[in-house]
Order: C-alpha cells, then structure tokens, then sequence
C-alpha cells in the first residue's frame, strides 16, 4: 500500500491546520506531510518529500475519481470519491484549536451513495521517516504506539491489524452511516481520557464559526473567508504565524531553490496584520503586532528576518536525510537566519499604524514602533538583503517602504516626534531619487541595477509617494510593460530569456499590481487582475507563492501565508471607489 502514495502535482493537496501545525492530504486520501508538535519540528508524515510515514483513508476500488472541498470557512476538508459502485466521503480535520503538544487527526468515512469500502493505513515516522512505530499494543479497539520520542493512539480501528510497524485494515461503512477514526500524536504523556468524536467535531466547528467573519465588505466573500481561514489556521496560541507549512518544495526543477518556510517572517506577518485590519478583523492583526513588537522590542535594530514560531533563532540549513519533493531536496532550515533585511522595519512601521488607526496600539507596542524607527535611522545607509532576500545591496524598495512606514506611524505620534519621522521619510525618498531614479523617471532596483522591480509597486500603495507623482506612474507604466505577460506578474527580468523560463509569475506581485491600479484610477484594469491571479490556485482553492503560467501548475513551498494575505486585502481595497491621495494604509 505505501507504494500509492508518491508525491501528487501541489494543485491536488489540501490543508489541515490548528494553529500549531498543519497536515497535507492528496487525493487519495492520503496525509503526506505532518510536522509535531509543532511547525518546524521534525516531519512524522513525509511522503510529500518521498519519505516513509503515512496516514490513509483510500477508496478499496482502485477505480475511483477524486473531489472535495472545504467546509465554509474553516479547513475541515471533505474529501469525495465517486467509485464503480459509489459515493463515499471523508471529513478531515486537525481538532480546533490545537494543543501546543498534541495533534489531533479526525477523520469520518460515510457512505453517501452504497456501502463505503475504504482500506486505512497508519504509519507514524517520528524524525523525518527514521523512527518506526514500536511497543504497538491494542486494547479494546484501541491501538497505542511509540515512535521516536513521540506518543501515538489510535481509535476507531478495533479490526486492524499490525504489520511492519504500521497498522492496516478494510473498513466497511453501510449504505447512509459513518465511521470515525481518531488518530493523537504527541511529545508528552496523552490523556487518560479517550477522544469522543462527536464532542471534538462539534468543538471544531464551532472554532472555525467563532474565528472566521463573512467578509461581506469584499468584491470575493467566499474566497476571503477562505484565504482568512488558512491564515488563522498558520497563526498559533503565541501569535506567531509561519510563511508556509512546508519545506523543500522546489520554485524550480534541480535549481537549488528549495527553502524551508516553516517559520514566521517578520514582513509575512507584517502582510497578514494590514491585511486583516484593512477589513476591520483584528484577531490577526493583534497577532501580528503582538508577535513583531515582542521582537522588536529583544533585537531592536538587530531584528532578524525570521523566527521560530515560539521567538527562537531559525536553525541553519542542514539535510534530513529525504529524497525531496520531485525537482527538490530535503533540506530544513534557512539561511535567511544570517540577512539584514532593512524593509522589515518599514513594514513593522506600517502595522503598527494599521493597530493605533483602530486604537489597538499599547504603551508596549509603541515603544517597539519608537525602536523601529530608530532602527531606520540607524541602519538606512547599509546594504540590505531586500524583500527578495538576494545580494546586499542599497535597495530602493526597502529605503522606500521604511519612508511610508515612518510616513504612517508620523500621523499617530506626538507633533514633534512626528515631524521628525515625516522628515526622516522625505530624507529617504531624496535619497533613492538621487541614487535610484532611472532616466526614464521610474524607480530603478538599485544604485547599480537599473532594472525595475514589481516590489516598487508596494511603497506607493502604502504612501510613501503619491500615485500621481511622476515617478510613480512611470514605474506602474514599466512594471506592466516589462514584467506582465498573459495577466501575471514576474518580480523581475533575471536575464535575457523570457520571463516565463527563468521562475513563476509572483502572485503577491498580481495583486499587488491589482491594488496599484485601484489607487490610481482603473478599477476594470485592477479588476481584471484580481480576478485572473484568484484563479491561480489549485482545486482547494490554496495558493503558492509562484505559478507556473505556461504549465498552469503551483511552484513552491504550500500553502503561502502572504499570496493569500495580498488576495485578502485586495479583495477588501477593490470593493470601495478608488481612493483619494492618502495611500491604502489601515
């Protein structure tokens, strides 16, 4: 059976989260990918990465065809498979909200169309695949288990029996009826008290009722409250968010750019908070700014761009011993731990004023927005690793984005203090516009690169210059001429050949793009790429960070927290009239 279940095309996995953790399932029903207890510890389910460890729920009749769908607001996924000689669903969950120490798997098989036969197979792999599961024993229908250092019950699955330490069975559901299955992993002692499925299903749906809003102020309320739901579901107890639930996913076959994003980057979850507060939901946004003022406020100016969900320092890159995901590696880690990155004090700025425009700021917080802007002061004239995290250099995104931070952080500061913030933003605008305005009158990457950059788009969205300015309309103008094809947007040209064959269309550009078009006036044109970078998602409706346009395929880790932060807001932003001078800031 472990055979069936090599790596699927990424457009075909579905997401469970808790908050703590997330678990992919494909098409056949089976969970490749979990990490416990928490985002970035080791995987116990990685066939994702052409590892061992599984959990399945497969159809017994090979002939089958596959579908699903998420529940309205919540990631509790229905997976639909219509046999030869039938129908037969399975609901799937991680219990919500989740336990720091404790994933709960829950999943219910029903008949809806002739009796459900379904083979099940569990095998928990602790340390990425190198832990078999030992000490099996069952009592009373129920299975306990070791694996590495983990501890693992089973429930629901009193016919099974155990084979080269995993645990198999045929399950046979009449016509109408349900069956559950309840699966616990974890790194402390479990309960005495077993699962009741009934109890933690209803508590489950009600998390997901309770923390998921309509979004009825957006152009896309369905699709909203979906991107809402898999934001909620990468945000934790401590507030942290991480970038994606996976690693190793290749941007590209054997080019070495396959990056670990199970951590929380500081500028995601900058993204996340504006986002949220832009449609006046603040749970997230509170996360946010909770979570990067609290590093602030231990790094000050030594902010690192990324950190473990509970504050700790992002390990170093380093081999798990997997094969990869088809084109990629099996690397944990980032290298990221080690940049400057000037920008991410900018986007500090920006959520911070998002919090005090809604009167959510504390005496706290606002020290941390005082230390990043004394971390701008301090550090402006250093090169930076920049947004897309490649050579120092004097970039003009990250001077830009830190002049519309301290420009929106000014309005709410005492008449002094934002003064000199506004003149610390006009000094920065001075200076890209003496070293990087391009003789065309656009912004230019760099003092030493004079292409343009889609990443310019976003200092104007946020305020730092008027979109009638000069500069900022022929930068739109050359971002839409030389980085769009067919509807979507690329960062920017890596070298002479077409766009399409050096990496993916960047979504969070395409609606970065969207809303840049809004601001300035065209709400069809703004509309129109919304509408056709919504649509690069795969069939759950999750988005990554690149697409592959010539293929109409998902390139990179999955799913990504920001692309679905940029779709969120832009969804807000485009349901109003174009604004007014001010920018689009919270």
């Amino acid at each position: 059976m472990p055979e069936q279940f090599a790596p699927h095309v990424l457009r075909e996995y579905a997401m469970l989260a808790d908050g703590m953790r997330a678990a992919l399932i494909g098409p056949r029903g089976d969970i490749s990918w979990m990490c416990v207890p928490k985002w970035h510890d080791d995987a116990v389910f990685s066939t994702l990465l052409g590892g061992p460890g599984c959990f399945a729920v497969t159809p017994a009749d090979p002939r089958f065809v596959w579908g699903g769908q998420y529940e309205d607001g919540t990631l509790i996924w229905v997976s639909r498979w219509i046999t030869s000689t039938g129908i037969i669903e399975c609901r799937e969950a991680l219990a919500y909200p989740g336990d720091h120490h404790r994933a709960i798997l829950l999943r219910r098989i029903r008949a809806v169309q002739g009796a459900a036969e379904v083979r099940v197979m569990v095998d928990v792999r602790a340390g990425f695949g190198h832990h078999r599961m030992g000490r099996l024993h069952r009592d009373d229908g129920v299975w306990t288990a070791r694996s590495g250092p983990l501890r693992i019950r089973l429930t629901g699955a009193s016919g099974a029996e155990a084979q080269n330490g995993a645990v198999e069975f045929t399950l046979k559901v009449p016509e109408g009826e349900h069956y559950d299955l309840v699966l616990e992993v974890s790194d402390t002692e479990l309960p005495s008290e077993l699962i009741q499925p009934d109890q933690t299903w209803t508590a489950t749906e009600y998390g997901w009722q309770r923390e998921v809003p309509q979004f009825g102020n957006t152009i896309a309320p369905d699709d909203a409250r979906q991107s809402y739901a898999v934001l909620r579901g990468m945000t934790g107890a401590g507030g942290a968010m991480v970038a994606a639930a996976t690693m190793g996913l290749p941007e590209r076959a054997q080019q070495k750019r396959n990056y670990d994003y199970r951590y929380a980057w500081i500028r995601d979850q900058c993204f996340v908070g504006v986002a949220a507060a832009s449609c006046k939901e603040f749970p997230l946004m509170d996360d946010a700014v909770g979570f990067v003022a609290a590093r602030l406020l231990e790094d000050g100016p030594n902010l690192h761009p990324a950190y473990t969900v509970d504050g700790g320092m992002v390990p170093d890159e380093h081999d798990v011993g997997l094969p990869g995901y088809p084109g990629g590696s099996g690397r944990a880690g980032n290298w990221v731990n080690g940049q400057f990155q000037l920008d991410v004090f900018g986007e500090a700025l920006l959520l911070f004023s998002a919090a005090a425009e809604n009167d959510r700021l504390d005496l706290e917080q606002w020290k941390a927005a005082e230390v990043a802007a004394d971390a701008i002061a301090q550090r402006h004239t250093e090169p930076d690793a920049g947004m897309w995290e490649l050579d120092n250099e004097r970039w003009a995104h990250s001077r830009l984005i830190c002049a519309a931070g301290l420009r929106a952080i000014g309005r709410h500061a005492p008449a002094p203090q934002g003064a000199l913030w506004s003149s610390q933003a006009d000094g920065l605008i001075a200076d890209v516009t003496n070293d990087c305005l391009h003789p065309s009158g656009r912004w230019q990457r760099s003092p030493t690169d004079s292409r343009v950059d889609a990443a310019l788009l976003r200092p104007v969205i946020r305020g730092a210059v008027a979109p009638q300015d000069p500069r900022s309309i022929a930068t739109l103008r050359a971002v839409r001429e030389e980085l769009a094809r067919n509807g979507y947007l690329y960062r920017f040209r890596q070298d002479r050949r077409p766009l399409d064959l050096s990496e993916g269309a960047f979504l969070l550009c395409g609606f970065d793009l969207a809303m840049a078009l809004h601001q300035s006036d065209q709400p069809l044109e703004a509309a129109r790429w919304f509408e056709r970078n919504r649509a690069a998602c795969g069939t759950p409706g999750l988005f990554t960070e690149e697409y592959d346009v010539e293929q109409r395929q998902l390139r990179g880790n999955f799913p990504q927290a920001f692309v679905h932060a940029a779709m969120l807001e832009a969804s807000r932003r485009l349901a109003d009239s174009p604004p007014p001078w001010g920018g689009l800031n919270a």
